[in-house]
């Protein structure tokens, strides 16, 4: 019987080429889709990839804005009214007389701002800075992710084209023995158990085959949801191309090492703790004055009731000096606060260190280990199907029988299918590893692209 057995479902992600290379691969023929072509097509086409780009672009813009906070601001405004004034009041004589005028009134200012000392505002500054680096490494961390979730799902769609192939080379061949147990049996020289088993596999064969199809489907429709086009045929890996290559370097501890430094989730969580820590000195700004210069020039005319046809220009320099004397402990909350934000964000940031270590122990794993597994495999497939051979001529020398000859049938199968699952998981294990620690996307990528058969 054969199992089913896919590799686990992939969950972590040059930009001048990759919108040529997606309007390319629109109008490309039916030739095999490699995996740079869809790496290069997710790129420009994945919808996760695209909001995580707007969203960082977005976020940049916070940088000159706290940036304008701290240069002059220069500001302007006038004026003008047309006023109707009736004034009552004693004559020379006592007596209350009413007037009637009309004039107009106008003003012109022009204030020039400049600050000199703002805590809350270099704070903010410094803050933006860190924001900016966050998403920076936000993106860069997609732009990994996309190398990682496009890998697993183009490996996942061999891996169903190979299971595909496996169960309809068993079909055939039960087909065959089937067809041989008739014969024998209408010869006089086989039973009909023979028969029923040769026709039992290959009725559970043809089950096997229909759930194939349905895994291949599924995988396609999986890759093609990233690259935003239809799937029809994939560059299958060349074994005889394909190298068994340990990590370099050698050890984990130096790959722990590159993470810490290139990681783009260590880089983000950093950011995360320094906007934090500004937050901090933010909040510790409303125990601080505040200090701008102040240049203006403004002209009045008739601006009141008692300067009416009075015309002013005035001209002033000089700082204008403000300080906070109590705001009923509204700021030493918001410090307190701001410094239990920063202890989340640190603590934060030493759990993804210590879960990054796990994950790149595993992928190391994964890579060292699975040069030893697939070369195993490779005897095993090799010693399986000599197995088959055996077996086949021990069946028509008549020593061994029908279910032997299916079995050993089976065994083969399933090393071959154990044998192309532990590559695609070699591979895989190498670009989650090289996505983890920070290192280049596209060299990972071109590498494995280069042992597919084009």
């Amino acid at each position: 019987m054969v199992e089913k057995s896919v590799i686990p479902t992939v969950s972590l992600l040059p930009l001048a080429r990759a919108g040529a290379c997606a309007m390319a691969l629109v109008c490309a023929p039916a030739w095999p889709l490699d995996l740079s072509q869809a790496y290069q097509a997710a790129l420009a086409q994945d919808a996760t990839i695209r909001s995580v780009r707007a969203a960082t672009d977005a976020r940049r813009e916070r940088l000159p804005q706290a940036r304008a906070q701290l240069l002059p601001n220069l500001s302007a405004s006038a004026s003008r009214y047309r006023n109707a004034l009736e004034r009552t009041s004693p004559d020379f004589f006592g007596r209350l007389v009413t007037s009637d005028e009309r004039y107009t009134s106008s003003s012109e200012t022009l204030t020039l701002r400049q600050p000199l000392f703002r805590k809350l505002l270099m704070a903010d500054y410094r803050q933006a800075q860190a924001q900016v680096d966050d998403a920076n490494a936000i993106l860069e961390r997609e732009l990994q992710n996309v190398a990682v979730r496009v890998s697993g799902a183009y490996f996942e769609a061999l891996l169903a084209e190979e299971q595909l192939a496996l169960v309809l080379a068993q079909k055939t061949a039960y087909t065959t023995q089937l067809d041989a147990a008739e014969k024998r049996f209408r010869g006089g020289a086989g039973t009909r158990t023979d028969i029923d088993e040769a026709r039992g596999a290959l009725d559970l064969n043809v089950a096997q085959e229909l759930e194939a199809r349905q895994s291949l489907d599924l995988t396609h429709r999986q890759l093609q949801s990233l690259i935003n086009r239809p799937v029809d045929r994939l560059a299958p890996l060349d074994a005889r191309r394909m190298q068994l290559l340990e990590p370099a370097p050698d050890r984990v501890e130096d790959w722990t090492e590159r993470a810490e430094t290139h990681s783009p989730e260590v880089q983000s969580l950093r950011a995360q703790v320094e906007v934090a820590r500004q937050d901090v000195d933010k909040a510790q700004a409303g125990h601080y004055p505040t200090l701008d210069a102040i240049v203006q020039w403004s002209r009045s005319d008739s601006d009141t009731v008692t300067t009416v046809k009075n015309r002013y220009n005035n001209r002033s320099i000089g700082v204008q000096l403000n300080v906070p004397i109590f705001s009923g402990g509204y700021v030493s909350s918001t410090v307190r606060q701001a410094v239990a934000a920063q202890l989340r964000a640190e603590e934060a940031l030493e759990a993804l260190r210590r879960d990054l270590g796990v994950r790149l122990h595993r992928e190391f794993r994964g890579v060292t280990e699975g040069v030893l597994r697939v070369k195993a495999l490779e005897q095993a497939v090799r010693s399986a199907e000599q197995v088959v051979i055996s077996n086949r001529r021990s069946f028509e020398a008549g020593s061994r029988t029908l279910p032997d000859l299916l079995n050993a049938e089976q065994q083969k199968v399933s090393a071959q299918r154990d044998l192309a699952q532990a590559r695609l998981i070699y591979l895989i294990s190498r670009v989650r590893l090289h996505a983890l620690s920070g290192g280049p996307k596209a060299e990972v990528i071109d590498e494995v692209n280069g042992w597919l058969t084009r």
